[in-house]
């Protein structure tokens, strides 16, 4: 049980270097200007607490 334990610590450790990695990628380095763009144009960049509650109360 304690090797299962070992292995799965370090899969979680090599999960959130990749992780980092990746958000320093596409964030920071702009590897992809689309993928930006496209954050943008759907509103995911730009929402507001506001704007979700007023959706849900659209909804009643």
């Amino acid at each position: 049980m304690k090797r299962i334990e070992q292995i799965l610590i370090k899969v979680i450790i090599i999960q959130f270097v990749f992780l980092l990695l990746t958000q320093l990628m596409f964030h920071q380095l702009d590897i992809m200007p689309k993928l930006n763009q496209l954050t943008k144009y759907e509103g995911v960049n730009e929402s507001t607490l506001t704007e979700i509650l007023q959706t849900f109360q659209r909804g009643k």
